[in-house]
């Protein structure tokens, strides 16, 4: 397996590739990816990859658009230099929110991503929760979408047991209600579900009300991304406010724009765990409410499995 299995890495987040690799037990690929002077992306493959299964790992976080331009650089350079088979590894998908015409005159973003992968030589794509599971069908190429939500439950069943009893898991909005209907139920616990609406473009969100009880509860806040941590401040409030007790929350991806930490340390919530799918979520928290659990081990066995022929699907027996 190790000499058809190469597992390489842009500039995105070089340090969750090579636990990835590690997990794998296999060196991380040799390739020169770096802007020229005029901002034109080189890419070199500094190893042979001919008729090899070959995955890069690139999540698409900040700079976005020079992230993305460098991973379809490099499927390209993959492709022309004969691999068997590219898999994009992308754990955070930027654009998801793109995803539907919900203005006049305004892209399908998400669409036009996948169809720039799909183009410059993907033959499949490795993701992690998706904002929304129906970006799958944008693409014409296999997509396997993980979820993060069972481990983070199973990290806060382990180290939160004693507040399990009383807990009732929060649904942001109702976009993300099965995954938090789901995390209820592997904890045994009571769903709310929060109701708002975005009044703008600029991630502005309105809380119009609480959908459960949360009086004299713990509560444990679910959703697939923060990233200015406005609405999740705005949920936390919301909660206190109609008497929970203690207030937790966990996320897949950790955008972390502008000043998320420091609101998150300003706010009462206990604790935040996220997992390091982008590199900002090691962004440093003055009073340690963020807790980053890796996903490497869940990535790395599953790019063993599809490079194996094995099922994803058996990885998540909760399902």
């Amino acid at each position: 397996m190790n000499d058809e299995l190469k597992v390489f890495s842009g500039n995105a987040h070089p340090k969750l590739a090579k636990a990835i690799a590690d997990s794998l037990h296999i060196p991380l690929g040799k390739c020169e990816v770096k802007p020229f002077s005029n901002e034109n992306t080189f890419v070199r493959v500094l190893e042979n990859v001919r008729e090899r299964d070959v995955f890069i790992v690139q999540p698409i976080s900040s700079p976005v658009n020079s992230n993305i331009m460098e991973l379809l650089i490099m499927i390209d350079a993959m492709k022309r230099a004969s691999a068997r088979r590219i898999t994009a590894v992308m754990p955070y998908y930027a654009y998801g929110r793109s995803d539907k015409k919900d203005q006049p005159r305004v892209p399908i973003t998400a669409r036009l991503i996948a169809d720039l992968l799909t183009v410059a030589g993907a033959n499949r794509v490795l993701t992690l929760d998706l904002h929304k599971a129906q970006i799958q069908g944008f693409f014409n190429i296999p997509v396997d979408e993980l979820t993060a939500f069972e481990l983070l439950t199973d990290y806060f069943k382990k180290h939160k047991k004693n507040i399990i009893k009383n807990l009732v898991v929060i649904a942001t909005d109702f976009g993300i209600t099965k995954q938090a209907r789901d995390v209820a139920a592997w904890l045994g616990t009571s769903l709310a579900i929060m109701e708002k609406r975005r009044v703008d473009n600029n991630d502005n969100t309105e809380l119009l009300n609480v959908i459960g009880d949360v009086k004299g509860k713990n509560a444990l806040i679910v959703d697939e991304e923060i990233d200015t941590a406005g609405s999740l401040v705005k949920v936390i409030d919301a909660l206190k406010a109609k008497g929970a007790k203690e207030v937790y929350a966990f996320s897949t991806h950790a955008v972390f724009s502008n000043d998320a930490v420091k609101k998150i340390d300003d706010s009462v919530l206990e604790k935040l765990y996220v997992t390091n799918s982008l590199p900002s979520a090691e962004k440093k928290s003055a009073k340690k409410k963020i807790e980053v659990i890796s996903i490497a081990p869940l990535l790395g066995e599953t790019i063993k499995r599809i490079h194996t022929g094995k099922s994803v699907g058996a990885l998540f027996a909760k399902q």
